[in-house]
């Protein structure tokens, strides 16, 4: 009885031993010829837009200093979801990531009622790369020409105003809801496939308005075709310093930025992730690249994964609190 006793229990404790070393090894093993083929980064959103932009960036120089192609596949469709499904579901081998974004990390989770995967278990962070404001933008021709004209004309005519985004549970859509609950104004909410479908649209008067990620406009507004009105950041963004905030323009408290980076298949083994953030990190850092991503509109912002995954759960009670206090749901 003794004997067998004691082998049972040196048995539960041998087993644990032997199998946390088997797996090291098997991780190390497929971490050491890493990467032997090309990457597929899934970028969720259509071309031209603040995530697609802020994926090329840091994908050319992945690419370079691999030494493997990181090919863009864009995958738009339902805020996010659609490609952060594929990755979610893909082989966990580091062959396939996501660029994700602050709607398909934190906002999509409260705002659907359902998702096709869990986000937590089936995501694992990366790196997080920069962050954007979202700007208020209209046409040169627009009668809005400022924050305040906006609100009079909302507060005057409940429900003739209309804005886009690039998508439902997008940061431009939630922003907007915000802005609709802590001004008590009633603006409709047109959701687009991207920052590219919506510019002509707003140039043309055909929406009045849009609230989106910076990057994708500055060029619009360099060139006198789009006006901003004012900004979601907290302090006027380096990119367009003559612009007020939200907050300036007569919104106490008011203040959402973007953000933006890559996430792998929830079982990519360990030591894969920790050499993918290592290498984004150290991009991110690069005077050239820090350089691209302001050109583009945007604050360079390395994080770690497990810095990441704090500052996730972080936005994540933010936006949660967003999604109850504007009503906004979608199946």
């Amino acid at each position: 009885m003794t004997i067998r006793s004691i082998t049972r229990r040196g048995a539960l404790l041998t087993l644990p031993a032997l199998a946390a070393p088997s797996l090291a090894r098997a991780q190390g093993g497929a971490a050491a010829g890493y990467p032997s083929r090309p990457i597929r980064m899934i970028v969720p959103f259509p071309a031209a837009g603040a995530t697609d932009l802020t994926a090329r960036v840091v994908c050319e120089r992945m690419a370079a200093i691999l030494g493997q192609p990181v090919v863009i596949d864009n995958r738009p469709g339902a805020g996010g979801n659609i490609g952060s499904e594929m990755v979610a579901k893909a082989e966990p081998d580091g062959y396939t990531l996501l660029t994700f974004t602050i709607g398909t990390a934190s906002i999509n989770r409260f705002l659907y009622t359902r998702l096709p995967f869990d986000p937590a278990r089936d995501l694992t962070s990366v790196a997080l790369i920069n962050e954007v404001p979202n700007a208020v933008v209209v046409g040169a021709d627009s009668p809005f020409r400022s924050f305040a004209d906006l609100m009079a004309a909302a507060k005057a005519k409940p429900g003739t105003i209309n804005f886009a985004s690039p998508g439902n549970g997008t940061s431009g859509h939630l922003c907007g809801e915000l802005l609709k609950f802590k001004t008590g104004t009633d603006i409709t909410h047109i959701p687009y496939r991207g920052t590219a479908s919506i510019i002509p649209d707003v140039m043309a008067g055909r929406c009045d308005l849009a609230i989106d990620n910076l990057p994708g406009y500055l060029p619009h507004l360099a060139a006198g075709r789009m006006r901003a009105l004012a900004v979601t950041a907290g302090t006027r963004w380096p990119a367009l310093p003559e612009v007020p905030t939200v907050k300036e323009s007569g919104v106490p408290d008011f203040e959402a930025v973007a953000w933006f980076g890559f996430q792998a298949p929830g079982r990519t083994p360990r030591p894969i992730v920790d050499r993918l953030a290592k290498l984004v990190t150290e991009i991110v850092a690069e005077p050239a690249v820090v350089e691209r991503l302001r050109e583009i509109g945007s604050t360079p912002k390395a994080l770690g994964p497990e810095a990441l995954d704090r500052y996730i759960a972080a936005e994540n009670e933010k936006w949660q609190a967003v999604v109850r206090q504007s009503g906004a749901r979608l199946d």
